[in-house]
């Protein structure tokens, strides 16, 4: 218990690192159950997940509901429905070509008609199992859930919503950024004690929410490319020791994919970690490292058992290996794996 409080504390206030990094259920417990459920969020809890994660795309009423993307073919049984068939279209996201269903084409009542599925079927058939059960969420319903949770459990479990595509939703004229800090404010969780943690790919949002909210910011960093919002830029130029005294003016984490801390070599297997932890540590940042997943389709070659792609490796392992690297906390679909690995 003490842990998970202290836990809790590191996030809120900024306090300096344990040795044990936060446990971030992504989309909830996504590697047992359809992601962004109910069930997934509370299945993460019981396993001892310190934070939940909300994807966030807006409805075309504009209220902020919790999908992977906005194209929800693949996470929702919309095919099923005739009444919607004549929606199906093509979209161009953030340079990306995409054919499906789009949340912004879609009221929210409309949506809560459909009902999830699992998205990797093909690695997650246990998950697929409990296909068509449970509705879409919004982000309200999201922070209810934590909230319960916290109550039922005694710790604080905070929420780390992320914002995807804001710079499309703008363009289409839902932009994201006065209703989220509405809907922020009406949740009470503004502050800089607030158990939340926004998470953005793109710059200019982060960089503006800095100004309106205290609440503490993360700016997401991929492999390769670089942030929608700025063509210019590289997520590779933000992660030196100057781009990540830039990043922190305006964010309190760094979240790079995983392999930016622990490289992989030409064969798959992890190499010596990288200088980044060391550096935004130095530049006052904290890291968290996304996202650590029990197939081996996802793990370096040396915790990998088995043949399958779909088989589970030594994921614990594998989160010992990066919790040694000094991140302060790790995103997983198996939250309770994870936890294991401390």
């Amino acid at each position: 218990m003490i842990r998970f409080i202290l836990g809790a504390l590191i996030l809120l206030t900024g306090t300096p690192a344990l040795s044990q990094p936060l446990i971030i259920a992504h989309r909830g417990a996504s590697g047992e159950r359809p992601e962004h459920t109910r069930t997934a969020y509370e299945l993460a809890v019981e396993q001892g997940a310190d934070v939940i994660e909300p994807d966030l795309v807006l409805t075309r009423d504009g209220v902020f509901v919790d999908r992977h993307e906005n194209e929800i073919g693949g996470t929702t049984d919309v095919e099923r429905h005739p009444e919607f068939a004549d929606r199906k279209t093509t979209k161009v996201v953030d340079g990306v070509e995409t054919t499906g269903w789009f949340t912004e084409d879609f009221t929210l009542a409309e949506l809560k008609t459909l009902r999830a599925r699992e998205r990797l079927p093909a690695f997650r058939p246990g998950g697929a199992a409990f296909d068509g059960q449970e509705p879409i969420l919004t982000f309200g319903e999201v922070v209810a859930i934590a909230r319960a949770a916290s109550a039922r459990t005694g710790r604080t479990i905070a929420v780390a919503p992320e914002l995807k595509h804001p710079t499309y939703f703008a363009g289409i004229g839902l932009p994201m950024e006065d209703a989220f800090v509405a809907e922020l404010e009406r949740l009470g969780l503004t502050g800089a004690d607030a158990p939340v943690i926004v998470q953005c790919f793109e710059v200019g949002p982060l960089e503006r929410l800095s100004k309106r909210i205290d609440a503490p910011l993360a700016q997401l960093v991929s492999g390769a490319g670089g942030p929608a919002d700025r063509p210019g830029l590289t997520y590779a130029e933000m992660i030196t020791p100057e781009g990540l005294k830039t990043m922190a003016a305006y964010a309190a984490w760094v979240a790079p994919e995983m392999t930016l801390v622990l490289p992989r070599d030409a064969e798959g297997r992890s190499t010596a970690p990288s200088a980044l932890v060391a550096d935004a540590h130095a530049a006052g940042l904290k890291v968290v490292v996304w996202t650590v997943r029990a197939e081996n389709a996802f793990l370096p070659a040396e915790h990998r058992r088995g043949e399958g792609l779909a088989d589970h490796g030594d994921m614990a392992a594998y989160v010992r290996a990066l919790a040694e690297t000094g991140v302060d906390a790790i995103f997983s679909d198996f939250p309770g794996l994870a936890r294991a690995g401390l």
